[in-house]
């Protein structure tokens, strides 16, 4: 009987310990083919914006495509002040505009890879491009950190974080879109641009964020740039957890 409790406990024991590393969370990411980068300009106080803020939640979970909400400022003034909005994502979206060619912003916009798209619902074909560059993201505790791996050839490169949270729902009760309520996803809370750097070299970046709740969980992501065009080649998305 001594000889099977034991054996059983030696069992139960080495059960936990594969559970344990079974359940561990997955602490860093590695890019393969450069995904699409799907940015929405978007606010709750357009009443035009629902449809694309439903459209790009249904790009949850495709490893083909990143996609980012960033909720712009220039609706709050008109009757509901969004509360994701940032005069940050306003700016950016000047920039992309004035890169353009164009001094018009408009919501909600679609930008696809750096290229206004206006034929969403539907995406472009999948280039599976490859612009030589690796990109590996590791969670430490409250500090992400992206490592940048460039083929010779890119003179310099640049980039931006971005912390992205899902699952949140607002009751609009004034503006556009009074009476309705919204449900988000991919919704931009951080963003943070990186300077250029010289592309031949090996580039380090770190970024400090918590996990955040679970009824809104949180993504890290790190895209890369050519920074005269600002066109993504290559960005990666890293799901924040405890235990890393």
């Amino acid at each position: 009987m001594k000889h099977l409790i034991t054996a059983l406990a030696h069992g139960l024991a080495y059960g936990l310990a594969a559970g344990h590393a079974l359940a561990a969370p997955a602490c860093s990411a590695k890019s393969a083919a450069a995904p699409m980068v799907v940015e929405l300009y978007t606010s709750e106080g357009c009443s035009s914006c629902p449809p694309a803020d439903r459209w790009v939640s249904t790009l949850k979970g495709r490893s083909d495509t990143i996609a980012l909400a960033f909720h712009v400022s220039y609706w709050d003034k008109l009757g509901w002040p969004d509360r994701f909005a940032s005069p940050a994502f306003t700016e950016r979206q000047h920039q992309r505009a004035a890169l353009a060619g164009s001094s018009v912003v408009y919501t909600p916009q679609v930008v696809v890879d750096g290229r206004d798209w206006r034929a969403w619902p539907r995406l472009p074909p999948r280039s599976d491009k490859s612009a030589g560059v690796t990109l590996t993201l590791t969670q430490q505790g409250v500090a992400v950190t992206a490592l940048v791996d460039a083929a010779p050839g890119l003179p310099q490169l640049s980039g931006y974080w971005a912390v992205l949270e899902d699952q949140h729902v607002s009751k609009v009760r004034a503006g556009e879109n009074a009476g309705e309520t919204l449900r988000h996803d991919h919704v931009v809370r951080l963003y943070k641009p990186v300077a250029s750097w010289p592309g031949a070299s090996v580039q380090r970046t770190s970024l400090e964020v918590t996990v955040g709740s679970t009824e809104h969980p949180r993504r890290a992501v790190f895209v890369v740039t050519d920074p005269t065009t600002q066109r993504p080649l290559q960005a990666l998305a890293l799901a924040l957890q405890v235990g890393c």
